[in-house]
């Protein structure tokens, strides 16, 4: 019975003992053991708080970051790189983002129909705004003015002008195929006489080329004189048109009428008869030397008329639709630069060079002084603006980044912003057009650009790396219980012990 009796005294003190624990810890409310005016508090507060490091980098390259202290790979120590230096950075976007800015307006259904103000497009319909952050192609960098000037940073403005796009390209003169001619006779024989005894002979519609021996002219000739003369003794239509057959015969062999008169008056059969020349110009081919026997329909001579040439002149494939027949053209030479030719497109070849790749374009110009010789090497200029207009940058002010084409907008107080670009035609004096993303009045980086887009993308990729770290760190961390509830959830689920809690109020 005492042992029995003993138990029970045991178990009931343990549990009036258990009660009177949960009912203090129920009825009494947690408080701070750590009060504010303790003395390590205060000295916590005053204390200022420790800075977060983002990551570690070398000291004299920016781009070779690190996640834990050490060396670079120049055996150098390492650099903190802390959290508020790079939310410094960004300040500029939130900034933009509580008041964006309107870069440009658009037409809804054609984004290269831009304006600087608001209204209607062409289509009438309202015009879309496009805003600044819109448009970024990158991250927005902050330089210090001193940075800036070393950098050697220049800025030009974006200009409303005309879109003067001249083709320069070369060409080479070439004979006019139109004024060129060949003589051949029209039968066999000798040459006894060449008039014509050079390459380069200039000659005059009707000047005698040769003198040729040939039985067939000499039998022409003896038939026209016994025609003429029966024709003078007996005037009869028989004898006339006998005298007519003959004449024409010593015509089809390109006998001249002069030449068939002397006949008439003479009345005597010569040798040998002259063949003059059907074209006027300068004898660029001879086949022939005095004394030689030629055959029906050789070539002997090539005249061409040297008043008017042609000049073939190369451009690119894409340059084809800017060009048109009667378009004028100007032309200089290289030994006379100054002196300025102008002419007109007659015909554009409807092929290509299989070799060059390039069209050939036809260009007539006006010879009569002489000066343009075949196979001259001549520089062309087509202007083929047609009186547009358009927004204009440097086209060294382009960064051509794969498929896209970035320029830098300087902002003012050493900010800029990168931004995407769409380009037209190129134009004069190293400009090219800007179809979108660009506004007239705005400042774009000319000089330099090359360093602002490397620390661009710097600073893309850093903030990347962080935003990732962040991320990474959020899902690591576990809840502590700041209240009571958050405390006795976790007795209940396990994550908090009664030791842990006793060992805090300590």
């Amino acid at each position: 019975m005492n042992i029995k009796s003993t138990l029970l005294v045991i178990l009931l003190t343990s549990l009036i003992t258990g009660f009177a624990v949960f009912f203090l810890l129920t009825a009494v409310r947690p408080i701070s053991f750590k009060s504010e005016n303790t003395p390590s508090a205060q000295k916590q507060d005053s204390s200022p708080k420790e800075r977060e490091i983002i990551y570690w980098k070398a000291p004299m390259d920016p781009t070779e970051i690190y996640d834990e202290p050490g060396k670079s790979k120049m055996g150098m120590d390492l650099v903190p790189v802390y959290a508020d230096e790079v939310s410094e950075d960004g300040a500029s976007g939130d900034e933009d983002r509580t008041d964006r800015k309107i870069v440009y307006w658009k037409a809804p259904m054609d984004p290269t129909e831009i304006y600087d103000a608001p209204g209607k497009s062409k289509m009438g319909m309202d015009l879309v705004p496009v805003y600044a952050d819109e448009v970024k192609g990158g991250v927005d960098i902050k330089i210090n003015p001193v940075v800036e000037q070393n950098m050697g940073l220049k800025i030009k403005p974006v200009e409303q002008g005309p879109l003067n796009h001249i083709i320069k390209t070369y060409g080479h003169v070439t004979f006019d195929e139109t004024r060129t001619g060949i003589v051949s006779p029209k039968t066999a024989g000798w040459v006894e006489t060449l008039y014509a005894d050079y390459t380069g002979f200039v000659v005059e519609k009707g000047d005698p080329l040769f003198a040729m021996y040939s039985p067939s002219l000499l039998a022409s000739q003896e038939e026209y004189l016994s025609a003429y003369k029966n024709f003078q003794a007996r005037k009869t239509p028989l004898n006339k048109d006998l005298l007519a057959s003959a004449q024409k015969r010593l015509a089809y062999y390109d006998i001249a009428d002069q030449d068939i008169a002397f006949l008439e008056q003479t009345g005597q059969v010569r040798k040998t008869l002259t063949i003059r020349s059907r074209f006027k110009g300068v004898v660029t081919h001879k086949n022939v030397i005095e004394g030689a026997y030629v055959k029906t329909g050789e070539s002997l001579f090539t005249i061409a008329d040297l008043s008017t040439v042609w000049v073939e002149a190369h451009i690119f494939e894409y340059e084809q639709n800017l060009v048109y027949e009667g378009q004028s053209v100007e032309m200089t030479l290289s030994y006379d630069p100054d002196k300025v030719y102008k002419g007109k497109i007659a015909y554009i070849f409807p092929y290509l060079q299989p070799k060059t790749r390039d069209v050939v374009i036809r260009i007539i110009f006006d010879n009569t002084a002489g000066d343009l010789k075949p196979d001259m090497f001549a520089n062309i200029k087509i202007n083929t603006s047609k009186d547009a207009a358009g927004l204009i940058i440097p086209s060294e002010a382009v960064i051509h980044s794969g498929e896209k084409k970035l320029v830098f907008v300087a902002r003012g107080n050493g900010r800029f912003t990168p931004r995407k670009i769409t380009t037209g035609v190129h134009l004069e004096e190293g400009r090219v057009q800007v179809l979108t993303g660009l506004a007239q009045g705005e400042n774009v980086v000319v000089s330099g650009q090359f360093l602002l887009d490397s620390e661009s993308r710097l600073k893309e990729a850093i903030q990347k790396m962080i935003t990732s770290k962040s991320g990474t760190a959020k899902e690591k961390k576990e809840p502590s219980p700041d209240n009571e509830d958050d405390f006795f959830k976790g007795m209940e689920d396990g994550t908090e012990s009664g030791d842990d809690f006793f060992q805090d109020m300590e």
